[in-house]
């Protein structure tokens, strides 16, 4: 594993050669001509009621049997010693069922490789982790024993989930990271014969253009692993399930609307670690990310679940580009950004008397940098397609954004109501605090207008960065902009 690059800023591929910058987080997905709709359409009417219809007498069957063979034993006994007898002997007919669930919608699981015993890799580790779809892991190696939540159980596949003898996650613990650490250990390092830990260490759902960050914690126990990786080789990407894109209902109806789809999961070899990667998980995992990513063809990038929770954040609010906020993370890095706190400045001196619509020349004179390839793709992030131009404003409050993202929100808007009033008083009228509103408060049009109208007190036709905040203070709803640790949303994961 010599001569391999890591950053914690950059994405490099296996060779050590500088990959493109990559957004994992963002599907496109649509019907884009009239064939296209036409198929699905007809298909929706002849072939997914007939496909649903048998997936679920497939799941129901397969959960009737879980329901048995979990007859008389508590979670607690699930977690104390692994299923022997009669019990065990189901798993295989539930994981025939499983496939068979997957066949009736249409998709093929092919294998390749062998899947080794537990006292030979006591972990599987599966990448890239992309679908909710990816479920079919389980099937494909004998009910592995997988890490979930445990408010995920509360539901009618809860028996299926349970009859894997899974690592339960509590959220709500404090110690929920290092209990599950200590379980996955126990589990890995015990003698008896339990499943196979699964483990997806990338942590949420991607669109396969990349390997992100690994979580360490299947690696702790310092034991052989085996990788595991999935494709979906289809010529219509109807799987793929990310921050910006389709949602889960839309995929898996035009995933079952489809004629056949195709997963290919391949076991690649045991991953022995050497002594200096059983001291470092760290080291561990990405040494074993290298080896997936170029089984995979496909380039390593360092994004971290905090990274996923920062454009969730971000999204929530309405910040201007938040899909792609480690992107432009990313490119203000290279272009020296960061450092020199630009962007920042040109905020606090508010926007009077500078061109607020940009071109790409424009835009790189006004950040000082040079315009080049960095800058243009910097550019066009932000770049309005109707006219070919950046709206600066949008540009600084996401640059701001992203250098206040621990501070609370009220710093933010601060800085929004200087960028946002086109005269440099930081007085904003409806309109202006109506983009304020949608950019940094997550609010909608009629919202925007109601909450300037109540915050206008002496219907001056504007309000001021100091009126908003003394209205805000006394509206629950706007509590969050005072916190210095704000709720996020949570990414998708299975």
């Amino acid at each position: 594993m010599n001569g391999k690059m890591h950053s914690a800023t950059g994405a490099f591929s296996n060779d050590g050669m500088r990959a493109e910058i990559l957004n994992p987080f963002v599907h496109k997905l649509e019907l884009d001509n009239t064939y296209d709709k036409i198929k699905t359409a007809i298909f929706t009417v002849i072939l997914l009621p007939f496909r649903v219809i048998v997936i679920c007498y497939l799941i129901v069957t397969a959960w009737f049997l879980a329901c048995i063979g979990l007859y008389g034993l508590s979670e607690e006994d699930l977690r104390r010693k692994p299923m022997t007898g009669w019990r065990r002997a189901l798993r295989p007919v539930i994981c025939f069922i499983g496939k068979l669930s997957y066949l009736a919608g249409g998709m093929a699981i092919t294998v390749r490789g062998r899947q080794v015993s537990r006292e030979e890799a006591p972990i599987l580790v599966v990448a890239p982790h992309s679908s909710f779809l990816d479920s079919c892991i389980v099937y494909a190696t004998k009910m592995s024993s997988v890490i979930v939540r445990k408010e995920s159980m509360d539901n009618y596949v809860g028996k299926l989930i349970n009859y894997t003898q899974p690592v339960y996650v509590w959220r709500d613990d404090p110690n929920s990271r290092q209990n599950t650490i200590k379980e996955i250990i126990e589990r890995a390092t015990s003698k008896e014969d339990w499943p196979q830990v699964l483990i997806f260490p990338e942590g949420t759902c991607t669109n396969r253009s990349c390997l992100i960050t690994f979580k360490p914690g299947g690696f702790y126990p310092g034991v052989p692993v085996q990788p595991v990786t999935i494709r979906y080789p289809n010529a219509r990407d109807t799987v793929t399930w990310t921050w910006e894109g389709p949602g889960a209902l839309k995929l898996l109806w035009l995933t079952l609307t489809q004629v056949h789809s195709s997963c290919e999961i391949e076991f690649l070899p045991v991953y022995y670690p050497s002594e200096e990667e059983k001291r470092d998980p760290k080291l561990y995992a990405r040494n074993v990310r290298d080896v997936m990513a170029k089984a995979l063809g496909v380039p390593v990038l360092d994004y971290t679940y905090d990274d996923c929770r920062l454009i969730a954040r971000a999204k929530q609010l309405g910040i201007p580009g938040a899909t792609s906020a480690r992107e432009v993370s990313e490119l203000r890095s290279q272009l020296g950004l960061e450092r020199s706190q630009l962007e920042l400045h040109l905020a606090a001196s508010g926007m009077a008397g500078r061109a607020r619509w940009l071109s790409a020349d424009e835009f790189a004179v006004r950040l000082g940098v040079p315009a080049n390839d960095l800058s243009f793709r910097l550019y066009n992030i932000f770049v309005q397609r109707s006219s070919g131009l950046v709206y600066f404003p949008d540009y600084l409050l996401c640059a701001a954004f992203l250098s206040l993202q621990h501070a609370p929100l009220s710093h933010l808007l601060s800085y929004a109501f200087k960028l946002y009033d086109s005269q440099g008083f930081g007085r904003l009228n409806p309109s202006n605090f109506e983009e304020v509103a949608t950019r940094c408060l997550g609010l909608c049009q009629e919202d925007a207008q109601n909450t300037f109208r109540q915050a206008d007190l002496d219907e001056k036709g504007y309000i001021t960065y100091d009126e908003f905040i003394s209205y805000a203070q006394k509206k629950t709803e706007f509590a969050h902009i005072f916190a210095s640790d704000t709720s996020h949303h949570k990414p998708k994961t299975q």
